[in-house]
Formats: C-alpha cells, sequence, structure tokens
C-alpha cells in the first residue's frame, strides 16, 4: 500500500485494502493465540519443575481463556461466505393470530436485541410498527458489529410459540408463529443496479412515541422499488432526509440479499435440508407449555432453560448450525 501509484486507481486500492483487512481478521487472532499457547507451555514446563501455586492458578485462567477464544475462532472459520463479517439487518413479522403473534414477535425482538447487546454489538430500531393491543406488527433492526450477519444467518426463518397465553381469559394453550428475515449490511464497496426512477417513494406521519414533531409531520419515508415490489420504510429519525437515506440503505440490503438468494436457487432446490418459510416448516419451536423446551428442527440442538434463551442466550443453536452446515444457508 506505500508503493508509488498505489493511490492512484481508487477503486483497485479500496478492493485491496478490504482484502488485507479481511486477512488481517483471520492471521492476527491465530497469531495471538499460537504465541500465547507458546508461552503457556512453557510456564506448564516451569511448574512441573518448580510448583507454585500462584503461577498455576494463572495458568488455569490463561488456559481457559485460551480455550474459549479458540472456540470463537473455530466458529468464525466457518463464516467465509463473502457477506459474512458484514453487519445485519434483521426484520421480524408476525404470523396470523393478530395479538398473540404480534406479542411474540416483540419477545422474539427483545431476545435477539438482548444477544446483540452480549456480543457487544451496536443495536438500531430502524422502522418499527406497534400493535393495536400489545407486541408488534413488524420491526427492522440493524445490528453492527464483525460477523452480526454470518452469526444470525442462521436465524432466517419461521420460530414458533406454544404456551399458555396471557390474552385469553380462558388462560388457553396458543401456538404462535413469526418469521425472521436477515440481510447482510452493504457498504459502497457494493455496487447494486438501483435507478431512482425505479423507485417509488410515500411520506407519512410516524406512529409511536416519537415527540410532538414526529407526530405532526410527514417525517416518516416508504419506498418501493417497482421492478421487483420489495417496499421498506422508516420513521426513527425527526428527519425526512436522515429516514429517506437509512430506507434507502435497507432498500439495497433487500436487493442484495434476493440477488444471492436467486444466484443459489439452483443448489438450493436439490438440498434435501432447504425448507421454505412457510407455515409448517419451522425452524425452532419455543415450548413454553405443558414443559419447557426449545428444539431446533434443523440441528435437533435443544436446551430447557427456556427463560435463558429468550433472555439471548442463543448461541449454542448459532454453533450448531454451523457446525452441521458449515455456514452455508440451509
Amino acid at each position: 500500500m506505500s508503493a508509488p501509484g498505489f493511490w492512484n486507481d481508487s477503486e483497485q486500492a479500496r478492493a485491496t485494502v478490504e482484502e488485507t483487512r479481511q486477512l488481517k481478521r483471520w492471521t492476527e487472532p491465530h497469531s495471538d493465540l499460537s504465541s500465547r499457547t507458546k508461552e503457556a507451555l512453557e510456564l506448564c514446563q516451569l511448574v512441573a519443575e518448580d510448583p507454585d501455586p500462584e503461577l498455576e492458578e494463572g495458568l488455569v485462567v490463561e488456559a481457559n481463556k485460551l480455550m474459549k477464544e479458540l472456540e470463537i475462532l473455530e466458529l468464525q472459520n466457518m463464516l467465509q461466505g463473502p457477506d459474512d463479517s458484514r453487519s445485519a439487518l434483521l426484520t421480524i413479522h408476525p404470523g396470523a393470530g393478530g395479538t398473540e403473534s404480534q406479542d411474540w414477535a416483540e419477545m422474539l425482538m427483545r431476545m435477539y436485541t438482548r444477544w446483540a447487546e452480549q456480543q457487544n454489538y451496536e443495536v438500531k430500531v430502524l422502522d418499527l410498527l406497534p400493535g393495536e393491543e400489545a407486541g408488534i406488527k413488524s420491526v427492522s433492526v440493524e445490528i453492527n458489529g464483525e460477523y452480526a450477519y454470518g452469526y444470525l444467518k442462521a436465524e432466517k426463518g419461521v420460530h414458533r410459540l406454544v404456551r399458555i397465553s396471557p390474552f385469553d381469559a380462558q388462560s388457553r394453550r396458543h401456538t404462535s408463529f413469526a418469521s425472521i428475515f436477515v440481510y447482510p449490511v452493504v457498504d459502497d464497496t457494493v455496487e447494486i443496479d438501483l435507478r431512482e426512477e425505479d423507485i417509488e417513494m410515500e411520506v407519512f406521519r410516524a406512529s409511536g412515541a416519537g415527540g410532538q414533531h414526529v407526530n405532526k409531520t410527514s417525517s416518516a419515508v416508504r419506498l418501493r422499488h417497482v421492478p421487483t415490489g420489495i417496499t421498506v420504510s422508516c420513521q426513527q429519525e425527526r428527519s425526512q432526509f436522515k429516514n429517506r437515506a437509512t430506507a434507502m440503505k435497507m432498500l439495497k440490503a433487500a436487493l442484495y440479499q434476493q440477488a444471492i438468494e436467486e444466484r443459489e436457487k439452483a443448489r438450493a432446490e436439490v438440498e434435501a435440508s432447504k425448507t421454505d418459510i412457510s407455515w409448517g416448516n419451522q425452524i425452532r419451536s419455543y415450548i413454553f407449555q405443558p414443559y419447557t423446551m426449545v428444539n431446533d428442527h434443523r440441528t435437533e440442538m435443544k436446551v430447557t432453560d427456556v427463560r435463558a434463551v429468550m433472555d439471548g442466550d442463543i448461541g449454542a443453536f448459532i454453533e450448531a448450525y454451523l457446525k452441521k452446515f458449515g455456514g452455508r444457508a440451509a
């Protein structure tokens, strides 16, 4: 990069910088683990020759850290797709069932928000349409951080809830569904064929909290891509300009994901594990009653601590998915 004329071709230079950054993402953690493992082995030898309780305690702590970091690196090694290292755009839509499904959609939003916070990812709600009685009718959340998309693509599909309904006066058991869609957040380095003449824009008043300004001015923006029919909206900012910019970002992500799915369609059709996002094809069931169990139907991973899962502890499901499918879309 310090070579003369390197920056003369800005596009080529940017591609080289990105490739270098991707390579460092793998080589630097590997080199660090290798160096620390070597030091730990040397310390083991010293402790074996001259036992020291304090050194032994420090060695155990370091060994546990190394094991944990190695597990993370092994998981990331499965995320070598061109978009796996990107941030993620996650959308949640309740299925049929009114308030029941809308409440379930909000519970899932909280679950993914808590998971993201545990990973030290930044969470930004781009668009949220509240339910009439409870829950949400839809939400789009941007989760910013390395490998957010690589991990969260494991969550794409229909999620089923079975519980005693808090909205049923007779306390009957209800089944609710919600669909999760995950897109990689694309930046300016990814070229998307998006022409202004193909975009229809509508402005409207934002709903929900936000103060007098938000509720009385048409600052919310809805964009529709005419050729594909893809529609996105954003109402979280007070500025119509900012909402439009965010909606454009969401639209680019959706179009990019569509292009990926079209390229992989032929392969996906012959994979026995491929299922459509539709009724009866849920990827995971969350059973609150008559027993507690979260069961991922693709990997057969089962967890009995439903409360922990709903509090964001979904790492076991993501890990099982990556180990079974090697980072490929299931």
